[in-house]
């Protein structure tokens, strides 16, 4: 029988070493066993076909071929054909073969043989099996390949769609991994899928060329191992590459081109901002569009390697040393038949030559990120030059030269001459004469080349020699803009993520549970409360039973002899006794005297002697005599005690109260007002929130987390609990818990940007720059896509006529290089706005919560980030911190630059107007508060602005103007010191009316203000001449009486 072309016992060329990562120790041959089952769906490919026989192939070895089978009707054949082959760590089966190489099955028809003529055969279709599970714990599998025709001549096209099957199994009597291995170990699949934007020389005319790529996957040890990308397929302008679309079998000796997609593996493609190269940004969409569009070199191929835990420590490592991964480019002629007198020697080193010669620098440390398996995107191509890919990757030469036998340059001297070939021999020329000038240039440096010593590609002298020839070969991949799409993917991630739940636990035994209160006064005081209570209930009930039997007696029936109660006494016992109700009080008396002894006496044991005993029962009886009094007093007094009016401030004016307390840095008072909102509500978690925020701002640390702690215990899952307790844990140098807060809020918000901003910015003070710099890059990622989605809105508002806009803040996210530096549009007025990086929203943050510390890192990066210099935000904030420091000739410093980038945010006038203010420089703070309130737009402390102004008109008369900025503060956000301005300026005016109502305002707001008793009492001079009745006569009294205690605050 003769064995069909193509499935003759044959080696791959370009088969890959051995494996990635050889075990330290041999181990034996493991069988694998094969067997082919049946056949489906025979017929659809050939109606007539009617007796076949299957070949099955491996890593380039026919392994066996069953006997001949007739097609059933339905288009089955049973072939039940089993074979094996010896997978081995150190043979030619290795992991690496099992990860990388699938089982080639072929059916081939057997053909009627004719008269005195041999039998005949015919490819009929091929199907692969992957045999990927053996290498993820399974020992045995089956499945339903899919069968692809195979074209019976190269003019016929066929549909890629598969038209039968082939039932294999697959099995070995143990795991081809240890425990250890399949634990320990990983797959690495790498898919380099296209490059783009290629040259204009790269032309489908000319002689054939064989489009490369290679890189090579750091080993246990010092070697490493190279995977080889070959036969990529120039393809011209056109439509754009289907998405999604298979990826394909780094095989060459498949008839049927179907087969050479991967079972169940696609190129799905996605969103330019969802990648993790380069060219993502929003101004490179168009330039992506129009590239995929355009002429293209496309591979669309995997190749997977089997890393052992050895080889997955040293690829962690290497990562961390080396963050790119050098991936080269190359373009070498295919040699052709010739029939000339040219020696073989000569005609193989000229044809055999490297051309356009590029690198692109992959950056791996995304896959040094917590539960991050896979890395896709664009990476644009360079020139290579051994001295620029040994300073990015540390690569000592390049990868193509350890192929060299596999590429076909078998000699030293050509691969020398090939690589640094002048440009002119990789463009082709316009005119035949150029082509031959060039030519002849070409032999020579060959000649002079091949004459010269063997030197190593990365030897001093070859690079500085060759260094102009290499970057003007690979100058093209730079000029024509060129980028290779890639996709690197593990089965498990280098760095295990933890899970929520486990982060939810480590959290909640971070915050100790409160221990259970000791036995103080409030239980004793509760326990006399409900034996008062008894007492009373006791008491209602008895003088019921008394007007049930005597009657009620009424004030005006006079008094009732001695007699006569002494004899209704006698009687009321006797009721009670005999009816059982005696019985029944004194029961429901028990239970409350219990309480007393055990809370109030704290006596819960018993007693050593009788002497003891009785000394406590009189004790015991005494106090209970008097308690009873006390009780039955409150009950038959005439009035009872008006409970308390309750409060009128609200949660809002309690914390303008504390914020005003704050800023005037009385911070007694704004610690008693954060106290109350804290009492109002224990379990609001703002509250705590915000009383720990001013704890930071007084710098005890230790205050502010336990306010944090208690509102995370509210709610674990609460993100800024979660950050603030990470911010204090490391002002507190506990950076085990701020690593797990961080990252339980990472992970409990992904879409957080504030969250990985400070992630990154604590990771950077562990001097953890890598972890940093994934932290940046996600928050960059987030950035992008709240811009993208902040700039819709306004966009469709354009494209209906509206007049909608962004509003005036920063859209801040993050972006930790200067291309995230976006400017966001302000709502039609002329306030400039800053850009939006990561690290302005999270100064905006850490601003709001005292966090200093943070604030001044975040600010290092926001400085290093922008270009054309440091914004408007940037000195701002800068500014605002140097003023909690006092350090105001740093403050003016930064609001004179402010003002100099954007003289028309009203932030930073108000800004400069609080400095003056502090300066005690009235005329200038003056000046400035009347710009800011003069902008369309307010600035953010308004309140303030209003205050200080309106104390400014005060000093210098202006009591009309005070009067009015006092009323728009009070409208604006009412307190006590707005109110109390109003009642100044209209005292100063002479309208004691409106000043009394104002004044009484600010004293219902807080009654403890003392100027305002002393303004209250000044008025009341002003009238005291004026008749009036005697209530208010009184008034003026107390007030005479307050003025006179309160005369040194005037």
């Amino acid at each position: 029988m003769e064995v069909p072309a193509g499935l003759s016992a044959r080696k791959e060329s370009s088969a890959l070493p051995t494996a990635a990562a050889l075990p330290s120790e041999s181990q034996p041959a493991t069988p694998v066993q094969i067997t082919v089952l049946k056949a489906q769906g025979l017929k659809t490919i050939k109606s007539n076909v009617s007796v076949t026989l299957v070949h099955v192939e491996y890593n380039g070895v026919i392994l066996g071929e069953s006997s001949k089978t007739d097609v059933l009707p339905n288009g089955t054949a049973n072939y039940n054909f089993m074979t094996s082959f010896e997978s081995s760590p150190n043979g030619p089966n290795s992991l690496d073969d099992i990860a990388q190489k699938p089982v080639l099955l072929t059916v081939v028809e057997v053909l009627q043989k004719e008269k005195k003529q041999k039998e005949k055969t015919v490819p009929l279709g091929q199907a692969v099996v992957d045999l990927l599970p053996l290498l993820q714990g399974q020992c045995s599998f089956k499945v339903s390949a899919p069968l692809y025709a195979v074209p019976t001549s190269a003019l016929e096209s066929l549909h890629p769609e598969a038209k039968g099957g082939l039932e294999v199994a697959v099995c070995t009597k143990e795991p081809l991994l240890s425990a250890r291995q399949f634990a320990d170990g990983n797959l690495l699949s790498i898919t380099l899928e296209a490059a783009y934007s290629i040259p204009e020389a790269f032309a489908a005319t000319g002689p054939l060329q064989n489009y490369m790529a290679c890189l090579q996957v750091p080993a246990a040890g010092e070697k490493e191992f190279p995977l080889l990308f070959k036969n990529g397929i120039l393809k011209l302008a056109g439509e754009k590459e289907p998405l999604p679309r298979p990826k394909k079998w780094p095989l060459a000796n498949i008839m049927a081109p179907g087969a050479l997609s991967i079972p169940n593996s696609f190129i799905v493609g996605g969103p330019y901002e969802d990648e993790d190269g380069e060219l993502n940004k929003r101004e490179d969409r168009e330039f992506r569009i129009q590239a995929e569009s355009m002429k293209r070199i496309v591979w669309d191929t995997e190749r997977r390697c089997y890393l052992d835990p050895a080889a997955v420590a040293v690829l962690q490592k290497r990562i961390a040393e080396c963050r790119y991964w050098p991936v080269e480019v190359c373009r070498m002629s295919v040699a052709s038949s010739s029939k000339g007198k040219t020696s073989k020697a000569d005609k193989g080193d000229e044809d055999k030559q490297l051309f356009c010669h590029g690198v692109a620098y992959v950056n791996m440390v995304p896959l040094l990120c917590p539960g991050v398996k896979q890395i896709r995107g664009a990476f644009r191509v360079f020139a290579y030059q051994d001295s620029e890919v040994f300073e990015k990757t540390k690569s000592q030469h390049s990868v193509f030269r350890d192929l060299r036998t596999q590429i076909g340059l078998p000699k030293e001297e050509s691969w020398a001459s090939g690589i640094t070939t002048p440009p002119s021999r990789a463009v082709p020329s316009k005119t035949q004469k150029e082509d031959k000038e060039k030519l002849t240039r070409d032999k020579d440096s060959n000649r002079r080349m091949s004459n010269a010593p063997k030197i190593q590609l990365s030897d001093a002298t070859v690079e500085t020699e060759n260094v102009t020839y290499l970057s003007l070969d690979g100058q093209q991949y730079v000029e024509a803009g060129t980028f290779l799409m890639m996709e690197i993917k593990l089965d498990k991630a280098l760095v295990p993520k933890r899970l929520r739940e486990e982060l939810t636990r480590r959290v909640k035994q971070m915050i100790p549970p409160r221990a259970p209160l000791p036995p103080r006064t409030a239980g004793a005081k509760k326990a006399v409360e409900d034996y008062h209570n008894r007492v009373t209930s006791i008491a209602v009930a008895i003088l019921s039973e008394y007007h049930e039997l005597f009657g009620k007696q009424l004030p005006d029936q006079g008094v009732i002899d001695h007699q006569t109660l002494e004899e209704q006494k006698r009687q009321l016992n006797f009721e009670l006794n005999s009816s059982g109700k005696y019985f029944a009080f004194k029961e429901q008396l028990k239970y409350a005297v219990v309480k007393i002894v055990r809370e109030k006496y704290l006596k819960t044991t018993a007693f050593e002697s009788q002497e003891q005993l009785q000394a406590f029962l009189s004790e015991l009886y005494v106090y209970l005599v008097d308690q009873m009094h006390i009780a039955l007093n409150q009950l038959l007094s005439e009035e009872a005690a008006s409970p308390a009016p309750p409060s009128r401030t609200t949660e809002e004016q309690l914390w303008l109260f504390a914020h005003e307390a704050e800023v005037n840095k009385d911070y007694k008072l704004a610690s008693l007002y954060h106290q109350q909102r804290v009492a109002q509500d224990q379990h609001n978690i703002q509250y705590w929130l915000d009383y720990g925020a001013f704890c930071l701002l007084l710098e005890e640390t230790t205050k502010a987390q336990e306010c944090f702690q208690q509102a995370l215990s509210l709610d674990p899952h609460h993100i800024q609990s979660l950050l603030l307790c990470g911010i204090v844990a490391v002002m507190l140098q506990h950076y085990e818990e701020a690593e797990i807060f961080f990252e339980d809020a990472c992970c409990l918000e992904p879409s957080n940007i504030v969250a990985w901003t400070l992630s990154g910015l604590f990771y950077e003070l562990q001097n953890d720059n890598i972890q940093a710099e994934i932290a940046f890059r996600e928050a960059k990622k987030l950035l992008r896509a709240e811009l993208a989605k902040e700039r819709s809105i306004p966009e469709a508002a354009e494209g209906e006529g509206g007049k909608k806009h962004i509003s005036a803040g920063c859209v801040r996210s993050p972006s930790p290089g200067p291309e995230e530096c976006l400017p966001a549009p302000s709502p039609g007025s002329a306030l400039g706005q800053s850009p939006c990086t990561i690290f302005m929203k999270a100064v905006e943050f850490l601003m709001k919560v005292n966090a200093i510390q943070f604030v001044h890192r975040a600010l290092a990066h926001e400085l290093l980030s922008l270009q054309g210099g440091p914004s408007c935000a940037y000195y701002l904030a800068l500014a605002q911190t140097s003023l909690l420091r006092e350090d105001l000739s740093k403050c003016e410093e930064c609001l004179r630059e402010a003002v100099r980038i954007d003289c028309m945010n009203p932030n930073v006038w108000a800004q400069k107007g609080h400095l003056c203010y502090l300066k005690r420089d009235f005329g200038g703070a003056k000046e400035c508060y009347e710009r800011t309130i003069s902008f369309l737009e307010d600035a953010a402390d308004m309140h303030f602005v209003y205050l200080r102004l309106g104390s400014i008109y005060l000093e210098e008369k202006e009591y009309g103007r005070a009067k009015q900025t006092y009323l728009l503060a009070c409208k604006n956000s009412a307190s006590c010191l707005t109110w109390l301005g109003v009642g100044i300026a209209c005292y100063r005016l002479e309208e004691m009316v409106e000043a009394e109502d104002a004044l009484s305002e600010a004293n219902a707001l807080n009654n403890t203000n003392a100027e305002v008793w002393g303004y209250l009492a000044l008025i009341c001079l002003q009238v005291s001449a004026q008749p009036a009745p005697p209530t208010s006569r009184t008034e003026q009294g107390v007030c005479w009486h307050l003025f006179t205690s309160l005369r040194n605050v005037f």
